[in-house]
């Protein structure tokens, strides 16, 4: 094999490599990319509560779902809050097992319009963490949260006076193969 072949089969072989990684690593870096911008609606992620509030208040309403294999019973305590922008709100779901053996389940979120995505912070969250029910068994899970103030400069969001958070819970197990 003449020398410029075997350096194009280098290049390829290592460009081959390279994209088989990033192929594994994308999913992950992109939930990192969107929780800490916000991007497509995810929600950041922020350990501290917020210290500045703006004149301005907007409404939150909070939506529960279920997976249709799921018999799990997923509700707000609150379907809506109203807050300044910038002050740090606090929410309850309730979720309950109404079947008949122990489940594990985990729950995803969004925030709609997606473009305000980037300004809700949670603080705390149940989300993305494993709950496991015994049958009957009901909990209350809280959602520590607050609206960016740099919301309210936002042209896109001028007439916003509402967001939604929407939570949609699925059973997890570990051992299940699609």
């Amino acid at each position: 094999m003449p020398r410029h072949d075997r350096l194009t089969f280098i290049f390829l072989a290592f460009w081959f490599l390279i994209m088989f990684a990033l192929a594994f690593a994308s999913v992950p870096l992109y939930k990192v990319f969107c929780q800490k911008t916000g991007f497509g609606g995810t929600p950041k992620i922020n350990t501290e509560k917020s210290s500045k509030t703006v004149n301005r208040e907007i409404g939150v309403r909070f939506i529960a779902n279920t997976h249709r294999d799921l018999p799990w019973e997923f509700s707000p305590m609150q379907h809506t809050v109203r807050l300044k922008i910038g002050e740090n709100g606090l929410a309850y779901y309730k979720v309950k097992n109404v079947s008949q053996k122990p489940i594990v389940g985990m729950a995803t979120y969004n925030v709609s319009p997606d473009v305000a995505g980037q300004y809700f912070n949670k603080v705390f969250c149940f989300c993305f963490e494993e709950q496991k029910l015994e049958p009957g068994e009901s909990m209350e899970m809280p959602v520590q949260f607050f609206i960016d103030p740099a919301f309210a400069d936002d042209p896109l969001l001028k007439n916003i006076e509402e967001i939604t958070l929407s939570y949609t819970f699925f059973e997890f197990n570990k051992t299940k193969k699609k």
